[in-house]
């Protein structure tokens, strides 16, 4: 016996690469660069050469994230690969896909024009191309080979049919069937006999792939046993059937499906279902492994008019300035009153509510809010004991920069977040509601789904709206795998998020009247500043508002927002729009002085910014409210009360509504309580009061608007979507080290001549690329094997499948087919015939 160490030492044959590393080292470092680029999952951790590189490219996980990344054509191409042998022609994948030009096509699939056709001929090199730069497939146009793992994926089978509805080959279909009925079989369709089993399999894969003899026989066939055949052409491929394993001859068969099972053209997958095999299928389909062929993806046809693009880009940015508002006022009042985290995460029933009836928005709509601000890094738990919502340091920041920028960061936080607010309030696995904020709202689909709709709009003409039903169509043939779980109501996760995306992006701005406006597409592309596209549409603030003599004010448009801050702080808005109108109220105004403004601050501030002279009723509520400010003074004891005005605090004490804070006298100027200083201020503006808080010092306690701030936080990272995309640095470097590695593997030594007597040795990578090989080309070969007991030996196999960490073997030494653990293998060698 005489042997050729490791598989990296083969020639390369006249028709190409006989194996996947050779075909990666004939790459240049460009394309090896695009692989890496294509599948990350490859460089964690880096391959020591190119053998490691094609086992790794042969795994199934690896393999599975690739194949989601396909678009449909190029899938079906991978598809109708897998269901021919290896090693076919170009010319046979394109007969797959469009059946022979002279064979009439099956009535239930698409019909083929001629310029069909053509686009099938003009994209398949593309599809083709595609799969070889992602390491999917190799070999030369008339030598095709998929990679073992995407042949094990995509390879129908009676169990697993797959997306084209075939089943499996004939071959698959009559493993462990007898001889003898095989041989009965052949007679009962009309076949001669033949000396041994595989030949009898060879002889019936024959006659279902020859068209004429395999119509003639089904031009035989019974009415009944013709209908039955066409339920299962097109998959499922499996039918239920009592004892379908028993041997039924032609002389016995009475019943359509008995028919069927005497000559083959139904065979048992179990003892109570039977199976159409794969070239019965293909024969009824005419040909065609799918019954619609897409080779371009759909484009979207909007159905509502184009409207005018000033129109489309002056409503977006309306909106865009509502939305920044609205993050603004959301946070201004948690500053104030922040609400508590929920233990497992999240932001309770409750407080959402509350809030929505804060911002007048449904509570669907302020999660969407909550979400943005909390995903751009404005928000976030504040880490204290008794945990609560709060705006960050970040948000101070935002605050600074103009309405343009303000919303270009929320777009751009939007755009890349996992976070799916629309997710607020459906069940989880256990039938619970998902909390707004909380842990269970992250989709890694979401800024891919996010992304494709907004570039198919982007494809449109400016000023053009689409609806989801709409884009759907296109976004399931680029990524026909990445639909993500079906919900109840039989919709993707994908269809889902296609609609909640365009949803999002009228509420934010980034469309206007459903189509995709100017700063967006600025956002898309990054060749401009999303910012300065936004800014000249933005109305411009202003600096004044207009007061009544009924204690509101009118501001005709947006305001500058240190202004729109100090007015929201002496002020109640009343209502929003085009113009916002604020009212003056006793609490708000007592809401401006706990803040540390006086009377004459205020008086000051509204004389400046009025357009009309401040009204006299608005003057007497100030100076009223500013007057009985402070007189009380609370303080902590439990909480006592102190007036300078004995009269006052008698006042007080005679009031019925004050018999639950427990008061009494303790001095002339000073009552005592058992309720906690904020209950106490509370309960006596309830009765309409105007106390202040004191300090233990006997200081009035000033209370700001930003007083309740996070740590410094950074804002959430998306889940990522798989290992992250490469640098051009970190390729550069990969390469080089694959490359060193693979000429230090593949260097010519002087060996000593091969010993049989010892066992093969090879490295880990190199033996599971060598089998995975010699499954592919049928060969035989020679390996070490450790027993469980330790005892070391050599075996003769023909490997017939690798997976699982196993590989399932004909050992010639047992005479019997073997599963050998992979990590028992020492080594393997080619054999030399």
């Amino acid at each position: 016996m005489t042997t050729q160490q490791g598989p990296q030492r083969r020639g390369r044959s006249a028709t190409g690469p006989r194996t996947l590393a050779e075909e990666l080292r004939a790459r240049p470092d460009d394309a090896l660069a695009a692989l890496l680029r294509s599948r990350p999952d490859l460089l964690n951790p880096v391959p020591g050469d190119l053998t490691q590189l094609s086992a790794r490219l042969s795994s199934r996980a690896s393999a599975l994230r690739a194949l989601e990344r396909l678009d449909r054509f190029t899938l079906q191409v991978a598809e109708a690969l897998a269901t021919a042998p290896d090693g076919t022609s170009l010319s046979t994948v394109r007969t797959l896909l469009t059946g022979p030009a002279k064979v009439k096509p099956h009535p239930g699939a698409t019909p083929l024009t001629p310029a069909d056709r053509s686009a099938v001929a003009t994209a398949l090199p593309r599809a083709l191309a595609t799969l070889r730069d992602r390491a999917l497939l190799w070999g030369p146009d008339n030598g095709l080979r998929l990679v073992l793992a995407v042949r094990e994926a995509l390879a129908p089978t009676a169990v697993n049919p797959g997306r084209t509805g075939l089943g499996p080959t004939l071959a698959d279909a009559t493993v462990g069937m007898s001889p003898a009925r095989l041989q009965q079989l052949l007679a009962s369709a009309g076949e001669p006999g033949t000396p041994d089993p595989v030949s009898a399999v060879a002889a019936l894969t024959a006659l279902l792939t020859d068209r004429a003899r395999c119509a003639a026989l089904l031009d035989t066939a019974p009415e009944a046993a013709l209908r039955l055949l066409e339920r299962l052409v097109w998959g499922p491929p499996t039918g239920t059937v009592p004892d379908a394993t028993r041997p039924v001859t032609a002389e016995d068969a009475q019943s359509p499906v008995e028919w069927l099972l005497a000559r083959g053209l139904l065979l048992p997958s179990s003892p109570g279902s039977v199976v159409l095999p794969r070239e019965l299928a293909l024969h009824l389909r005419g040909g065609r492994t799918h019954r619609t062929v897409e080779p371009v993806q759909p484009e979207p046809a909007p159905a509502a008019a184009p409207r005018d693009p000033r129109a489309v880009d002056a409503a977006a940015a309306g909106q865009a300035h509502t939305a920044v508002k609205t993050v603004e006022e959301l946070l201004d009042g948690w500053g104030l009153t922040p609400p508590l985290t929920l233990r497992a995460g999240g932001l309770g029933v409750r407080d959402l509510k509350r809030t929505a009836q804060a911002l007048e928005n449904t509570e669907q709509q302020t999660a969407f809010w909550l979400e943005l601000a909390y995903t751009a890094g404005l928000l976030a738990p504040d880490g204290e004991v008794d945990e609560r919502w709060a705006p960050t340091p970040g948000y101070d920041t935002w605050l600074h920069l103009d309405t343009a920028e303000r919303w270009s960061v929320l777009a751009g936080a939007w755009l890349a977040a996992t976070r799916v607010p629309a997710l607020t309030g459906t069940p989880d696995g256990r039938g619970k509601p998902r909390a707004a904020l909380g842990p269970e709202l992250d989709r890694t689909l979401a800024p891919s789904v996010r992304r494709a709709t907004l570039a198919l709009l982007a494809e449109l003409p400016p000023g053009t709206p689409a609806t989801a039903e709409e884009l759907l169509p296109a976004l399931r043939w680029q990524r026909p795998l990445r639909g993500g779980p079906v919900g109840p109501d039989g919709r993707d996760l994908r269809d889902e998020l296609t609609a909640w995306t365009l949803d999002e992006a009228e509420l934010l701005g980034i469309t206007g009247r459903g189509a995709l406006a100017a700063p967006a597409r600025a956002l898309l592309t990054a060749e401009s500043d999303p910012a300065e596209v936004l800014a000249p549409l933005l109305p411009q603030p202003l600096d004044h508002v207009i007061l009544q003599p009924d204690l509101t004010a009118i501001a005709p448009g947006p305001l500058l927002t240190p202004l729109a801050q100090a007015l929201a702080l002496c002020a109640d808005i009343e209502s929003k729009g085009g113009a916002t109108v604020y009212r003056f109220t006793p609490a708000s105004v007592r809401r401006a002085l706990d803040a540390g403004r006086t009377a004459t601050d205020l008086r000051a501030f509204l004389e400046q910014h009025s357009r009309t002279p401040v009204p006299q009723p608005l003057a007497y509520l100030v100076d009223d409210v500013a007057r009985r400010h402070g007189v009380l003074r609370v303080g902590a004891a439990s909480s006592y009360l102190r007036c300078d005005d004995p009269s006052l605090l008698g006042e007080v004490l005679a009031d019925r509504r004050s018999a639950d804070l427990r008061l009494r006298l303790l001095a002339p100027t000073v009552l005592a309580s058992q309720a906690a200083p904020d209950v106490l201020l509370a309960a006596l503006r309830t009765m309409g009061y105007a106390p202040a808080a004191e300090s233990a010092e006997g200081d009035v306690l000033i209370t700001r608007p930003d007083s309740r701030r996070t740590p410094p936080r950074t804002a959430p990272v998306p889940v990522p979507d798989g290992p992250p995309a490469p640098d051009d640095t970190l390729l550069a470097a990969a390469i080089k080290a694959i490359r060193a590695g693979d000429r230090a593997a593949t260097a010519t030594r002087r060996d000593p001549a091969p010993d049989p007597r010892r066992l093969p040795r090879t490295a880990a990578a190199e033996t599971l690329a060598a089998l995975q090989t010699a499954v592919l080309l049928g060969e035989r070969m020679w390996i070490g094997y450790l027993n469980a007991e330790g005892i070391a030996s050599q075996r003769i196999i023909d490997p017939v499948k690798v997976e699982g960490g196993f590989v399932t073997a004909f050992d010639h030494h047992a005479d019997e087919l073997r599963t050998f653990a992979l990590h028992r293998i020492t080594g393997v060698a080619e054999l030399d015939e």
